[in-house]
């Protein structure tokens, strides 16, 4: 096990597809949405809505219909609003075991180990994910999605929970699924951690292909060398 590193202090989480899986969740209350609007998005188009808040996903559908123009900012609204009714039905069966795998003793290690630890969502509904999963005490800082200017690949959530931890950017290490999300960890100027695909993570400082290969030493010493 290495050592504290001293310019490392805390570690922020993305959630989706970082701490649990709630993609196809989120894929099939968009489909909904999108055949009511007389779209059909498909499991390939839903990569594009990765890391993206909820607004901003229901302006790519609209833009990828070609109907962005057709609809006001309350409508727009109230379609997003009518795509997270969908979603919260869908998580209502969340539970611990819905954790994927490394995630919970690597949480462990970390509270153990003194780093403090952030989640930046842009899910309105993390904080309630996070009590479901039984997950919610390792947590010292939850940015708010709704108070941020900007969502990702913006900077502004990752930036928001390191002043919550009260710890500067460069003492953070960043942990995304998305490459909206690396690129908004770079931006504010964190070490960015990528678990998936090389290719499509390829702006990654360290990179795994999933939680399983996710460690504590692992991430320290990626960080140490770069």
């Amino acid at each position: 096990m290495i050592g504290v590193l001293p310019l490392i202090k805390a570690f922020i989480f993305d959630l989706d597809g970082v701490i649990t899986d709630t993609a196809d969740l989120h894929f099939e209350a968009w489909r909904k949405c999108a055949e009511k609007l007389g779209l059909t998005i498909d499991l390939s188009f839903n990569e594009q809505l990765k890391g993206v808040d909820r607004m901003g996903s229901l302006n790519r559908i609209l833009d990828y219909g070609g109907i962005a123009n057709q609809y006001s900012m309350e409508e727009k609204q109230r379609l997003a609003e009518e795509k997270n009714e969908y979603y919260k039905k869908l998580i209502l069966d969340v539970s611990p075991k819905d954790i994927l795998p490394g995630i919970q003793p690597l949480l462990v290690e970390m509270k153990r180990d003194g780093y403090k630890i952030g989640l930046a969502s842009a899910s309105k509904n993390a904080p309630t994910l996070l009590k479901s999963l039984e997950i919610d005490e390792f947590f010292e800082a939850k940015a708010d999605p709704s108070t941020i200017a900007k969502g990702k690949p913006a900077p502004d959530i990752f930036l928001q929970a390191a002043s919550i931890l009260k710890v500067q950017p460069t003492e953070c290490i960043g942990i995304e699924d998305a490459n909206a999300g690396i690129e908004a960890i770079k931006k504010a100027g964190m070490f960015a951690v990528g678990i998936g695909d090389a290719e499509y993570l390829k702006e990654a400082d360290y990179l795994v292909y999933s939680t399983v290969e996710l460690t504590l030493e692992n991430m320290l010493k990626a960080w140490h060398s770069r």
